[in-house]
């Protein structure tokens, strides 16, 4: 039964990541329909964002309440719900309206699906659960290709696919929820006063966590966003070429948590996340270098495959450091503070570029790992 259980957070994850590429795959086309400037999607971003960060902040509140087997569901079917609606809207604040739900529903499964692996299983399900996230959000695009291929063009078929599937989910996990109290012995969920946010930060080392998982964010997410660019305007690296490589920069993160699952086998959480910081300071270092341009664009791979090990080992650890009955807490902020990350550091490098120039890229990584580093050390010398 623990088996299947474990089948189902998978199946979950993989659900989780397939809505997250569709809106930057189709929205050239959905922004001339909706009569909106191009760079709109920021908004509609920037309101998803806004919910994640607000469920993941709730989550322990909900999860003590409720149970994460049911707040999964319910998340889940939330979801479906607002990629249904996305599929019949054809307004630009209509699209914003059903933004709302899909950010609440998706930072709930987020940080409790999060906080339910660290709590009840080893740290190489951590791994691969990030790993079936990548999955999901490298199919979704697939999806809406063929649904274009097969609708004429028509974006919104792509989205009733993906509600389709999320729908067909929720039953699963509806039919799942009795699975969901048979845990592990010793890791029952706790079920006593939630924490508020105060009390969450006045626990030693957790403010230093919280800001190392926000600097992590910050590397990812401007890596991914500005990487191509850079090598194009700076580098002068064709432009197919450069884009070859910002996907196997994402390529290097799945592939990295895949088999970085194998690697907690013989390493502990502190050893994953050490190697995975080690690796992206020595990717930086790549990219920094003027000589040869095959090393910067293997740098930028290299970068990703230290990534991933970092977020979901830092996740898996919160338990050991902070304790079981503080971890569901401490994870939906720690959710929070990386949308926090993802939303705010990428789009403040456009702007420190564009007074600078994209020069600025290696450097601006180099110092967000650096103090995400320098933080991860002093979490650890408070939490013991």
């Amino acid at each position: 039964m623990f088996s299947i259980l474990l089948a189902i957070i998978y199946l979950a994850f993989i659900s989780l990541g397939l809505p997250d590429a569709l809106l930057g795959s189709v929205w050239p086309m959905m922004h001339p329909q909706m009569h909106v400037p191009i760079s709109w999607s920021g908004i509609v971003f920037m309101i998803i964002s806004g919910g994640t960060m607000i469920s993941a902040m709730n989550s322990d509140r909900l999860n003590r309440r409720f149970g994460t087997g049911v707040v999964t569901a319910c998340s889940t079917a939330m979801t479906a719900m607002a990629l249904f609606g996305f599929s019949c809207t054809h307004s630009f604040p209509m699209l914003c309206l059903w933004a709302i739900p899909y950010g609440l529903g998706a930072g709930s499964i987020d940080a409790a699906l999060n906080n339910y692996v660290a709590l009840h299983y080893a740290s190489r399900h951590m791994s691969w659960l990030h790993c079936m996230w990548g999955i999901g959000a490298s199919i979704g695009p697939y999806i809406m290709s063929f649904a274009l291929q097969m609708h004429h063009s028509d974006w919104h078929a792509g989205y009733r696919y993906v509600g389709g599937l999320q729908t067909c989910l929720t039953l699963i996990l509806l039919a799942s929820l009795p699975l969901w109290k048979r845990n592990s012995p010793g890791a029952q969920e706790d079920t006593g006063r939630p924490l508020s946010l105060r009390e969450v930060l006045a626990i030693p080392g957790t403010k230093e966590m919280l800001a190392a998982f926000f600097f992590y964010c910050a590397v990812e997410q401007t890596a991914g966003l500005w990487a191509s660019s850079w090598m194009v305007e700076v580098r002068q690296i064709d432009a197919v070429t450069a884009a070859r490589f910002a996907g196997l920069f994402y390529l290097g993160i799945t592939l990295g948590r895949f088999f970085g699952g194998f690697i907690t086998m013989k390493l502990n959480d502190r050893q994953m996340i050490r190697l995975g910081q080690g690796l992206i300071l020595a990717a930086v270092l790549c990219l920094l270098q003027p000589f040869s341009q095959n090393l910067a664009l293997f740098g930028l791979v290299l970068t990703g495959c230290g990534c991933a090990p970092v977020f979901p080992t830092m996740i898996h650890s919160i338990p050991g450091l902070f304790g079981t009955e503080r971890s569901q807490a401490i994870v939906g902020i720690m959710m929070a503070g990386a949308y926090a990350g993802i939303s705010s550091m990428p789009p403040l490098f456009g702007l420190l570029a564009g007074t600078f120039g994209l020069n600025l890229f290696p450097f601006y990584l180099l110092a967000a790992a650096a103090i995400m580093v320098i933080l991860t050390e002093k979490t650890y010398r408070k939490a013991e």
